[in-house]
């Protein structure tokens, strides 16, 4: 239990990566806030883990709005006494090549990836900062290092998230805070699953490890950063992504 009496928020928590991580800081030890737009599924997420035998809040929230977020950090924190943990994983994609992208594709995806990360790091920071301890861990992407065409809006706030997570590993280091973020590439999520099986096997070439990875790959990085084994690590980046980006 390396997250004994730790207490974590975990945004865009109800499916995918994030559920996986938040069920995965939980059979570690931590107790988890599960935030989502869709309560219902986060509920669900939430009763998985009280059968863990941890504590588990729901609540519903859009990172993109900054008082739906204070509103959010405050009942997790009244909730679970203090706030430990940051991931910041909710995200979205609007992929449309450069030329057809209209302005309100590129504010939307901006506006989740990279300003909801701003949000919910902001206003857990003060309660972190005030404890001297705190653990974020941003859920950026490869596309982020490398591009990708028809994504250049969810490239821009990937990247973003990146040089956030440096500055902000800097502003509060001194505070026993440290901020780092994980760039996975392509994971088996429902995202993943419309493509064609042709598709995953092109995927799969460009990949040294010759597969899709697993939102418990993600999970077990995120575990990592959030553990006192990562005590010393602050303003990094780990790609999840088999070897498809070497740095």
């Amino acid at each position: 239990m390396v997250l004994k009496d730790k207490t974590a928020i975990v945004t865009g928590a109800s499916r995918g990566i994030g559920k996986a991580i938040a069920l995965t800081l939980a059979e570690n030890g931590a107790d988890v806030a599960v935030i989502d737009l869709n309560l219902e599924q986060a509920d669900e997420v939430a009763a998985e883990i009280k059968r863990m035998g941890r504590r588990a809040v729901a609540l519903a929230g859009n990172v993109a709005d900054a008082d739906s977020v204070e509103d959010f950090v405050t009942k997790a924190a009244q909730e679970l006494g203090k706030i430990d943990i940051l991931v910041n994983n909710a995200g979205i994609t609007r992929d449309t090549l450069l030329v057809r992208m209209k302005e309100d594709d590129w504010d939307a995806v901006l506006d989740v990836n990279l300003k909801g990360t701003f949000n919910c790091t902001k206003a857990v920071a003060r309660i972190m900062m005030k404890q001297k301890y705190g653990r974020i861990v941003n859920i950026a992407s490869v596309i982020g290092l490398m591009g990708n065409a028809g994504q250049a809006n969810y490239g821009a706030s990937k990247a973003g998230m990146i040089g956030f997570t440096k500055s902000v590993a800097r502003e509060l280091a001194s505070r026993n805070i440290t901020a780092n973020a994980i760039a996975p590439g392509f994971i088996v999520t429902s995202m993943t699953q419309v493509l064609s099986d042709d598709m995953k096997e092109k995927l799969k070439e460009q990949i040294p490890l010759a597969r899709l990875g697993t939102p418990s790959d993600v999970a077990n990085a995120v575990l990592f950063f959030a553990s006192d084994a990562a005590s010393y690590i602050t303003g990094q980046t780990i790609a999840v992504d088999g070897g498809m980006v070497m740095q």
